[in-house]
């Protein structure tokens, strides 16, 4: 036992180490002055080398050791512990403090040219510091090691244990059946969304974005909003999970359902059981199922006709000459709206998966050597042009739109797919075992869900892998079919096709 409480020591200064390390990323997310950039990019460096050459401390290694030959005296949760600290800790020993340093560095410094280059719409700035990051997970992967594919080593940081090839097959899939979809709905009559195409008040919509995300339970005494280039969720301690978003006065629901999407990410790292929180469990299992909690939330529940039941007489009262002539039915059906898009997180229900397995496809091609840096504008819009039948006019809103590239995530955007099929399989369950809560949905009261997703998912954290927690929800794995069926089932009804 004593072994196993000195390793839960370490982990929980681990995690403080890397809360700090979080908290001047978010502060250069958000609050930092633009000429700060290369001093908090040393900062950030340092500390990561710090973090890494802790985490891979000799006798760490040993106590490690020492507790996976008497695993077995241990209770579920704490074997999960040791293995977890086991699987890091191996991982982490793989890699040299120099190359964790430099890749810290080069994606801190790389934010904010990528940035520039966005507002630029020109990806030549851009591309000399992806070309370096390229490089470094190039070597990355190479040091971790794998058995078919590069990409492989990077994926199984996100979706530990899942492979690009079984990805494919789920893309695959995930593509025939969408494309099906999308052709039916292109041939039925289109929705009218004129009423969009108007000016919304920035505040206003700051507002009501607000109290949304309070109705769903997300408590502003242990986290925050605040504006950034990109939203993204960021966990700064146990009580402390900071969300952020973006407006647009041309763009109604952007702000709104970022609010939603990342209190969704924020309620799950704010709930897991007190047994693990301050230590490494405390962590989504992998970002699909972190994923699925945020989707989950903006279109299972944040989409759906019951929610705007609820909420569109609260939200015409503060845009009353906005939506003066539009009832609750051309609402919900503008706002569910299917038509291919430039932007990915601007993207409906239907072709969203389209813009995810653009991005696999292109990062298998750059890690494997198919694809170089330079090539990858073109290589953007035709593949743009080939799944969603349209083709950007700039780089902003092409080959640029998105940040990931620029913080090194290379892997991680298949989440994001299996986060929306892991999230309707859940959902389905939910559904299930909540017997009103189309009704509850229908009057703001979200307390049934959030318990059933504090108790089913949250509060394990990574105690299970994505795979068991999946089975030990639904009885079965990740399968496809319930989000094709929901997908079908839904937009049938909103297109009559």
């Amino acid at each position: 036992m004593k072994n196993l409480n000195k390793l839960k020591k370490t982990g929980q200064n681990l995690t403080k180490l890397l809360n700090a390390i979080e908290l001047l990323y978010w502060d250069q997310e958000t609050k930092m002055p633009k000429n700060g950039v290369e001093g908090r990019a040393e900062q950030i460096a340092y500390l990561s080398e710090i973090l890494h050459e802790k985490s891979t401390e000799v006798k760490l290694g040993k106590i490690i050791d020492n507790l996976i030959t008497e695993e077995d005296k241990y209770s579920y949760s704490d074997k999960a512990f040791i293995k977890k600290f086991h699987r890091d800790y191996s991982m982490a020993k793989k890699l040299p403090g120099e190359l964790i340093s430099n890749l810290a560095k080069e994606t801190s410094l790389a934010q904010s040219v990528w940035v520039e280059a966005k507002k630029a719409n020109n990806f030549s700035l851009f591309a000399p510091k992806l070309n370096i990051i390229v490089d470094l997970l190039k070597e990355k992967a190479d040091r971790l090691g794998y058995v078919s594919h590069p990409y492989d080593a990077l994926l199984d940081e996100y979706e530990p244990f899942m492979k690009s090839e079984s990805i494919k097959k789920i893309f695959d899939k995930l593509q025939t059946g969408l494309s099906e979809i999308v052709k039916k709905i292109k041939s039925s009559e289109q929705i009218d969304t004129e009423f969009l195409k108007q000016k919304y008040s920035i505040a206003k919509q700051d507002k009501f974005g607000r109290q949304v995300i309070k109705d769903m339970g997300f408590p502003m005494d242990s986290g925050r909003l605040d504006v950034s280039a990109h939203p993204f969720t960021i966990t700064l301690g146990s009580k402390d999970v900071r969300l952020t978003t973006r407006y647009s006065e041309d763009a109604l629901f952007s702000g709104l359902f970022s609010n939603i999407h990342e209190a969704g990410h924020g309620l799950y790292e704010l709930g897991f059981s007190k047994e693990i929180q301050g230590n490494i469990l405390a962590t989504g299992t992998s970002l699909g199922i972190h994923e699925s909690q945020s989707r989950m939330w903006e279109n299972q529940i944040g989409r759906s006709y019951g929610f705007w039941q609820h909420y569109y007489p609260k939200l015409k009262s503060i845009f009353p000459n906005e939506l003066k002539n539009v009832e609750l039915d051309g609402f919900y059906r503008a706002i569910n709206k299917v038509s291919p898009s430039l932007i990915r997180v601007e993207a409906d229900e239907v072709t969203y998966n389209l813009h995810i397995i653009l991005r696999f496809n292109l990062e298998l091609d750059l890690m494997s050597g198919k694809l170089k840096v330079n090539d990858l504008p073109e290589a953007w819009n035709e593949k743009m042009e080939n799944y969603l039948g349209i083709r950007p006019e700039s780089d902003g809103e092409g080959v640029l739109q998105d940040v990931h590239w620029s913080s090194g995530l290379i892997g991680y955007f298949p989440t994001y797919s299996l986060g929306n099929i892991y999230g309707v399989q859940f959902y389905n369950k939910m559904k299930n075992d909540i017997v009103n809560i189309e009704k509850n949905i229908s009057r703001g009261n979200f307390e049934e869900i959030l318990s059933w997703l504090r108790t089913n998912i949250h509060s394990y954290g990574s105690v299970y892998s994505a795979e068991e927690l999946c089975k030990k929800i639904t009885g079965e794995t990740l399968n496809p079919e319930y989000f094709l069926n929901y997908i079908d089932y839904k937009y049938k009804k909103i297109y009559n096709y």
